[in-house]
């Protein structure tokens, strides 16, 4: 019986997912996880946190101007500062989102709206939303939003 335990146990341990692996098996977010991974932001988004990061979908990556992801992916710190521009401290469910400004991890504040379940981040609309993560969530953005800096 002490076996069965500890095999549940061990799988339950096994299934635990950071954000990065989260996003990373959503499947819409592949250039959000190599941007992450090569911009340097990825361990931050595997400890503890907890985070909720606005990702945006590869569709929404796919919105940029002709060579604005390229030019971004060759830049690790303005790529970091863009992508940590997309991550709050806590984990904050769409319903809990209230709007106003709120600070990011990179330092400058997005603006949040919520109006009849319609969330937007700087205008960016949630399309998916409270991907559960051990250490935060994910809600999926179809923009790629911009610090002023």
């Amino acid at each position: 019986m002490l076996v069965g335990a500890a095999l549940i146990i061990s799988v339950s341990a096994a299934t635990a997912e950071n954000i990065v692996d989260t996003a990373n098996n959503a499947r819409t977010f592949k250039v959000f996880v190599t941007a992450l991974k090569k911009s340097g932001l990825a361990e931050t988004l595997q400890n503890a946190g907890p985070y909720t990061v606005f990702a945006p979908s590869d569709e929404a990556f796919a919105k940029l101007p002709p060579g604005t992801l390229n030019a971004l992916m060759k830049d690790k710190e303005k790529l970091n500062r863009v992508l940590s521009y997309h991550v709050i401290q806590g984990k904050v469910l769409v319903t809990e989102i209230k709007p106003g400004k709120t600070n990011t991890i990179q330092g400058e504040p997005l603006t949040l709206t919520s109006d009849n379940g319609k969330v937007t981040v700087n205008g960016a609309n949630v399309t998916q939303s409270d991907l559960q993560a051990d250490n935060g969530i994910i809600h999926e953005i179809d923009a790629v939003i911009m610090p002023q800096s």
